[in-house]
């Protein structure tokens, strides 16, 4: 098990996403300038954090049922329990998960995400997925990927702006993976709450946060290519395999689990 080094110190004086969603999630791992963006963002920003998380821990289980035993996660977020590895681990201890985040206060917590099970594997880099060349190139050190390896993007790529090219990044990644390998991908769309739009893109960027939300045919293209595992591009909740359906509820939350062909 081994850590990346930490490239920053975590910077208080501004939001950070990761710890606002600590802060949506229940969590304590946030400072208040991180607060202050939370609590201006109305219930379904709430809703939203926790149909990703319960979306994450359905689609990273059901892959490991079907014996995909590596995972890429990016976007990692600050630790909370059960995190992927657990999840995995429990259904194959052997697994191997490699962690990824830019907020140097994941890295301060990366001691959670690298308690692995004996036979399994994890590892962390602090790294920034609008670098996939240098993140990919950390988790070869680990993952072998000439097998499947699952890569997650969790509520991440509505963080990155067209101009940064988040359909490219996508495809640099996807592009590095074996047949067998999956996409798994949640993101936020103002489909189902176009009023909600300013006050939340506005929430975020008083905090500096730039916020990208998609229509559903913007969030399908990260998908161009792939074969999409049923139920298809859906709401968080809507999103099951072979667990109960979640109950039904308000969402502004796209996902989605894609296979590489």
């Amino acid at each position: 098990m081994n850590a990346g080094t930490p490239k920053s110190q975590v910077d208080t004086s501004k939001p950070h996403p990761a710890r606002v969603y600590d802060w949506l999630l229940g969590g304590k791992d946030n400072y208040p300038v991180d607060r202050a963006v939370g609590e201006q963002l109305p219930d379904l920003g709430k809703r939203s954090a926790r149909q990703n998380r319960a979306f994450m821990h359905r689609a990273s289980a059901w892959l490991a049922g079907q014996g995909v035993d590596q995972f890429l996660d990016i976007g990692t977020g600050i630790p909370t329990a059960p995190n992927l590895h657990q999840i995995v681990q429990e259904i194959n201890p052997k697994a191997r998960v490699v962690y990824t985040d830019n907020d140097p206060i994941v890295l301060r917590h990366a001691e959670a995400l690298l308690f692995s099970s004996a036979e399994g594997a994890t590892d962390y880099i602090e790294a920034d997925v609008r670098e996939p060349k240098a993140i990919l190139d950390h988790a070869r050190r680990h993952l072998d990927f000439d097998r499947p390896v699952a890569v997650s993007l969790i509520a991440l790529m509505h963080f990155i702006p067209d101009s940064d090219g988040p359909y490219d990044i996508t495809r640099t990644l996807l592009d590095a993976l074996a047949p067998g390998s999956h996409l798994v991908l949640s993101h936020g769309t103002f489909d189902f709450h176009k009023e909600l739009e300013a006050q939340i893109t506005g929430t975020y960027g008083k905090g500096g946060i730039e916020l990208r939300f998609r229509t559903r045919d913007e969030v399908a293209r990260f998908f161009d290519g792939l074969d999409l595992v049923e139920p298809g591009l859906v709401t968080g909740p809507e999103w099951y395999k072979d667990t109960a359906a979640p109950e039904p509820e308000e969402n502004a939350v796209y996902a989605g689990v894609a296979r590489v062909s």
